[in-house]
This record gives C-alpha cells, structure tokens and sequence, in this order.
C-alpha cells in the first residue's frame, strides 16, 4: 500500500489520550495506520498540502437506517410522532427490494463520507422481497466506508399487539439462523476490519422478550455487538409499562441487554437509574439529537450521561427522520441541544467532536479507530479552513462553531475515497439519479 504524509496542516486535532491539538504539522499514513505525526516529517510518500486545513480523526456514525435515503420528506409522515411515523412508512417500506436497498445505502454512505465519516454502524430491521443485509454491505464496500451493519428484525406485528404490520414482520427461528448465516459469512473480527457485523432486533415494540433473549444468547456465543432502539419517546415508554410492567431500562437489563457489548439508540428519556445502570455495566448510547427533534421526542440527558461515565457516541439515524445524514452537522447539533437544556458551557465544541470521533469508536468496539495516534487506523477527515465558513474565526480548530460541513479529502484505511469534496470510488451523479427514479416510481404507486 502506498504512503500518503499530509504536510504542514494547520491544526491536527488528534483526539488521543491526551487530547493533543497540533500546530503546523504533519500526519504520515502507511499501510492503513497512522505511522508518525510530528513537524517536518520526511517519507516516500504521496504528499497531501495540509495548508489552511484542520485534520482530523474520520468520525464515527452509530446509528442510521440505510435504506430510509429513499422516503426523506414523505408528506403524510412530516409532522407525525414516531408511531405515527412508522405506521406511515411500514407500507412503503414493504415494497423496497433488494436494488432499493443496494442504491439507498450507497447514498447514505456517500452523505456520511462527505460530511468526514469514515466508520458507520447501519441497523436494517425490515427484509422484504427477498432483501439481505449484504445489499447493504456490498454498498459500504462500493463506497468504501469502514461498517459495522447490523443484522435487525421485526417479530411481533400488528394482530399479536406489535406496531409493525404483519406482512414486513419474520418468523424468529428463521431470523436467528440468518443472523448466524451473516455472522459467519462477513463478520471479521481483526484489528483494521472493514465489516463487522452485530445483532439487532428492532425494538420493544416490534420483538417478542424471547427473540431479544436469545439474540442477546447468540450475540454473545459468536462475540458480536448488540444494538437495538430504547427509550426514544414517551409513547416508548408508555408501551414498556403497559406491556412489561417496567421502564426500558429494567426490561434491557432483565433481558441481558446491558455492558460494553451493547449500545442502545436515542435513550432520550433514561430517568437517573437507568442512567446509573448504563454506568455501570458500560452500556453505550447512540445519541440521534437531530431525530430526536425532527420527530419532538425529546433531548437526550447527554450531559448527564457523561458526567457519571455512559459511553456515547453520535448517530444520523435513518433519513426519513432527519432527513439528512451530515454527521459533523449532528455534532453541532448535539453540543447546542445540551447547551439549550443545560447552559453555554454544558459543551464544548471539542467535547462534541470527541463524542463523533473516540466516543463512538469505543462504543462500535473499535479503539484503533476514532483518534489520530501512532498504530491507530489511518481514518483521517480534512477540513479546509480556509474557505467562507470559516472566515474571521479565532479559533479553527473548533469546527463546529465555524467550520465546513463537507469535507476536502478522506481517508479509510489509508485509501483516499474523498479527493477535493469529491467522491473517488463512485460516479456519485449517477447514484443520486438512479434514487430519484426509484423515489418517483415508489411515490407513484402510492
């Protein structure tokens, strides 16, 4: 693999252990890790000018639904509350097929790298028409973004008390096979890996308590992650009282959903002991705050769940409920929704960046990504400072008080797959046309 040294950046945000900001240096990339950072580095090496440019670690997205790039803005769900929502978008959703799935995902990932993701969790819970997660896996390694798919289900549908209608939910002996299949078939669990794949049944409302124990069973017998929704909204936590008698929190725990094996989406409404559960055993959180406003679920306690150790990282989640997937945008809109509910100085720009970068790398399990140090994966964003966003800042390295939402270049894995704002390893205009037609024909057959 070829060597790439960026010389002579501006700042070099590096997120270690130390949370280093360099002045004017250089980052050399070799064989897929971060070689050496310092000033006036020399190398055989293809030579990226760092000029006027912040660098970063790659940031890391933990949670999104692929596949929903294809309903962004459907009228009839625009201002609906999540159940709402969902009973609008089962429908169309039913009739995606596996060419639905392949270009929605090369979308969504186009989006995230654009916007300096180098690593992406996705939870596809929905199987219609023959659909595998491998469309989506196909997409990632097209696009050529680090991912951690996660292999999602629905079980309990609409005639045995579910959400969901009957015909997109799937038999749980079948289910759990298949996630043994994909186990088997992409995950690899090396240092450097570009797959990885977890165990995902959808959420309270749409499994039954035995399919989430026994994924839970099987996740942990294979050593995969586990991820699944939890306490998004009011009306999620209505239905766990309702239906189980107990908060999300007791039903996660009661089911072995808890430690650093797991990671929950949203959390916007853990009271202080589910908090202080998630503490404790190391459960990680996939903070969603602009979902979480498109859909008026709430802010999540982020500040809260820092302050006693709940690992969180930052998702986009799916595109019909943001309905965009920029994940340096979903930072700054973390670090203002905590700064609304808790003062100005309940976050820091550097605080958010960390929760994008290392916050949701180590909940993904993926301490080698998620910072810039030696031995680290070479997942590197770089952000031209020098451009109208950020005009008159005194202080470029906080990007996301005045800073580009699209990144000039992008490594993965040392491979540049962003060159000038540009993608290099699909004919992206013909993607984003394909989508269209496909959006058209969905939206015609309503």
């Amino acid at each position: 693999m070829t060597a790439t040294l960026i010389r002579r950046a501006a700042y070099v945000v590096t997120m270690d252990d130390d949370r280093r900001i360099l002045r004017d240096a250089d980052v050399l990339l070799r064989d897929g890790q971060v070689a050496e950072i310092g000033q006036g580095l020399e190398a055989a090496a293809e030579v990226v000018n760092g000029a006027g440019c912040v660098v970063t670690p790659g940031l890391v997205n933990t949670h999104h639904h692929l596949y929903q790039t294809l309903t962004r803005a459907v009228p009839q769900a625009q201002d609906a509350l999540l159940f709402g929502w969902l009973q609008t978008l089962y429908p169309i959703w039913a009739r995606f097929t596996p060419d639905h799935m392949f270009t929605s995902a090369q979308i969504g990932l186009a989006e995230l790298a654009l916007s300096g993701c180098t690593l992406s969790s996705d939870h596809l819970y929905l199987y219609p028409n023959g659909v595998r997660l491998e469309d989506t896996i196909a997409a990632a390694q097209e696009v050529g973004l680090r991912f951690h798919p996660t292999r999602g289900a629905m079980s309990i549908g609409k005639s045995a008390g579910g959400l969901p209608p009957d015909g997109l939910v799937e038999d749980e002996a079948a289910t759990l096979e298949d996630m043994v299949r994909v186990i088997d078939g992409f995950h690899d669990p090396e240092p450097g890996s570009m797959c990885r794949v977890g165990v995902a049944p959808c959420s309270p409302f749409s499994v039954s308590r035995e399919l989430m124990r026994d994924a839970a069973l099987l996740a942990r017998d294979k050593g995969v992650m586990m991820h699944t929704h939890l306490a998004e909204n009011d009306e999620d936590i209505a239905y766990s009282l309702a239906q189980f008698g107990c908060r999300p929190g007791q039903y996660a725990e009661d089911l072995g959903w808890v430690g650093s094996d797991v990671w929950h989406a949203h959390c916007v409404k853990l009271d202080a002991e589910d908090i202080d559960l998630f503490a404790r055993t190391g459960t990680g959180v996939a903070h969603c705050p602009c979902s979480n406003c498109r859909l008026g679920s709430g802010i999540a306690p982020v500040r809260a769940m820092r302050d006693v150790g709940v690992p969180v990282g930052l998702g986009v989640d799916g595109s019909a409920s943001n309905d965009a997937g920029n994940l340096v945008a979903e930072a700054r809109q973390a670090m203002l929704l905590q700064r609304v509910a808790n003062g100005a100085d309940a976050m820091s720009a550097q605080e958010a960046l960390e929760i994008a970068t290392r916050g949701g790398a180590d909940i993904l399990g993926r301490p080698e990504c998620g910072r810039l140090r030696v031995g680290s994966r070479a997942d590197v964003a770089i952000w031209d400072v020098s451009g109208l966003e950020a005009a008159g800042s005194w202080d470029p390295a906080a990007l996301l008080l005045a800073g580009p939402t699209t990144v000039r270049d992008l490594f993965v894995e040392g491979r540049q797959i962003v060159r000038d704002g540009q993608l290099t390893t699909i004919d992206l205009s013909q993607v984003i046309a394909r989508q269209n037609e496909m959006a058209q024909n969905l939206s015609a057959a309503l």
